[in-house]
């Protein structure tokens, strides 16, 4: 059965003056606000699309990743990922660099490696981005 998660951006104004909040209306668990400036340059309390699929890809990767460390026979203990989202304005997003911390008891260097490169090649977050640069560093904690 397909699941839809939905969310929602109420905007006023132009595009570099104007301002709105986005909501994740599925989980009803938080509404942020967003900006031009936010998305350029940064700007405290506030967050940007970018942001937002970064925390969609590295919690997309953690799974996927637990995933085929299981199958593996090598179950994590922990995982830390982060996904650094990048927009270029006038290009758009332009890559996504996944980086891995894991602790993983009897794992390989070499079967840790594959397998993360596994993960970040089937994650449907990075299937989605296939049209941008997706890396990868993962490190065995």
């Amino acid at each position: 059965m397909a699941l839809t998660s939905e969310a929602t951006t109420l905007w006023f104004g132009d595009l570099k003056s104007g301002k709105g909040t986005t909501s994740l209306d599925s989980s009803d668990l938080a509404e942020f606000p967003v900006t031009w400036a936010a998305r350029t340059e940064g700007e405290a309390g506030k967050t940007n699309p970018e942001e937002l699929l970064g925390a969609a890809h590295s919690a997309c990767f953690s799974m996927a990743f637990s995933l085929v460390l299981a199958e593996n026979g090598t179950p994590p203990e922990s995982l830390q990922v982060t996904a650094a989202v990048t927009f270029q304005p006038g290009e758009g997003i332009t890559g996504s660099h996944l980086l891995v911390s894991a602790k993983i008891p009897g794992i390989s260097e070499e079967d840790f490696q594959r397998l993360a490169e596994d993960a970040k090649v089937n994650c449907p977050v990075s299937q989605a981005l296939a049209g941008t640069s997706i890396t990868l560093e993962a490190s065995l904690a």
